[in-house]
């Protein structure tokens, strides 16, 4: 049974859930990249999307941090961790030394017109390298306290890839 704020984020982020939902299916359907005026926005998501992922490869938790919005809301298969503090909490132990238990790269990002909210996802391998899923990261363009303009991560899924054919876009 899900707490009260566990409750309140779903309803707030319901919408996410089924984009995010949609995009996990990206690998089973033939797709061409958006066409964008701003590709420079969008190797700009990539490029934080990449440094994102380094931060496990690195086993660099505080780094890591850096990137979750403080009202962030990330979702395991049932569990949803709200705030921060939660994520990066419930990703601690991922980050224990040792080799990375999985990685991760974006391979598609769309960034909207105004240039603040985008979203990324991509491929996540298991430690051996396989494929295990595909992750969705919903970016916000904004200031932190510290007076910086930055991307930080506000929504983020990981989907198994359970039943779909394999592609070769």
């Amino acid at each position: 049974m899900l707490d009260t704020q566990a409750r309140q984020a779903v309803r707030l982020v319901r919408p996410l859930i089924a984009l995010l939902a949609a995009t996990a299916v990206a690998p089973c359907i033939a797709q061409t990249a958006p066409s964008d005026p701003s590709q420079a926005a969008v190797r700009e998501v990539m490029d934080v999307e990449r440094a994102f992922a380094r931060t496990m490869a690195d086993r660099d938790l505080k780094a890591f941090s850096g990137f979750v919005a403080e009202d962030a809301v990330f979702r395991s298969g049932e569990k949803f961790q709200v705030g921060r503090a939660a994520v990066v909490e419930g990703w601690r132990d991922w980050f224990q030394p040792g080799p990375p238990p999985f990685s991760w790269e974006p391979d598609r990002v769309t960034v909207d017109k105004a240039g603040v909210t985008a979203v990324s996802s991509g491929p996540v391998r298991g430690s051996t390298g396989q494929i295990v899923s595909r992750f969705t990261t919903i970016w916000r363009k904004q200031t932190t306290p510290d007076g910086e303009t930055r991307w930080q991560a506000i929504v983020d899924q990981g989907v198994p890839l359970i039943g779909c054919a394999s592609t070769n876009h």
